[in-house]
């Protein structure tokens, strides 16, 4: 499957800032004819690009007071699926900061205690959240993690992927959050889905079920969105004025939600 992706942000810069972006597709994904790009006043800025430990691409710029234009455009290409080391174990299947597993272990007790197989857990575990929430646009704030989106019944797909992250540490299966180009999403944005652990293999979840899963194309993963936000203003002031993200397949398959998926 051959995937488009591109995003625009538009940023007013008020204070001199350094910001780190998580925009660029992972090289677990074959990419091509790529372009990043910043310019502030319509002036080229220089980029840094580090990459962490699990491939997330991070761009560093350093940008003086105006008006500051992000723009990255990739061809994706075919990937493998990523595979579970002992590490991912260990460090996966600890609560953090928006998936609050040891707070949640006795609903998930409650709610997912007769399941032992982790296939089937995964299934239930992303049905339960897609039913029992809503999707609501603004609903949530920026701070808010598991907790909160269960006693509010209602959010965006992070809180979707922090609650179903959580739910699933608490039963044993190390899972974590992905931020997605996703193929299909309506509306379009930046998406968050989630991965578990299942017999070495990291398979991917959309409790939102707003997109195809074998179209989507990672850019950052980590515990939860505390590792994956496109955007960090390390210093300085900076607000984010418009922002813009396609993501297009040259076909979009169907999605079987019982059928294990995985993305590269």
């Amino acid at each position: 499957m051959n995937r488009t992706v591109s995003s625009q942000l538009m940023l007013d810069i008020t204070e001199p800032a350094e910001l780190v972006f998580a925009i660029a597709v992972s090289p677990a994904h074959e990419v091509g004819d790529e372009r990043l790009t910043a310019r502030i006043d319509g002036r080229d800025l220089p980029i840094t690009e580090y990459t962490d430990v699990h491939d997330t691409r991070l761009h560093r710029v350093e940008a003086p007071i105006g008006r500051l234009a992000v723009e990255y455009q990739a061809a994706v290409g075919a990937g493998a699926p990523a595979r579970v080391t002992e590490v991912d174990r260990f460090t996966y299947l600890r609560p953090s900061r928006y998936a609050e597993s040891d707070a949640l272990a006795a609903t998930a007790a409650a709610e997912f205690g007769g399941l032992d197989d982790p296939a089937q857990l995964l299934v239930a575990v992303s049905s339960w959240v897609g039913t029992r929430l809503r999707y609501l646009s603004g609903s949530s704030r920026p701070t808010d993690g598991a907790v909160s989106t269960l006693l509010a019944r209602e959010g965006v797909c992070r809180d979707f992927a922090h609650l179903a992250t959580a739910l699933l540490r608490a039963r044993g299966v190390a899972a974590r959050t992905v931020a997605v180009y996703a193929p299909g999403l309506d509306p379009m944005d930046f998406h968050a889905v989630v991965e578990a652990d299942i017999d070495g293999v990291w398979r991917v979840v959309d409790p939102t079920t707003l997109a195809p899963r074998s179209a989507l194309v990672r850019i950052a993963t980590g515990r939860d969105a505390a590792d994956t936000a496109f955007l960090n203003v390390l210093s300085g002031r900076a607000t984010l004025r418009d922002m813009t993200v396609t993501a297009t397949a040259n076909s979009l398959p169907a999605d079987d939600l019982d059928v294990l998926t995985s993305i590269a």
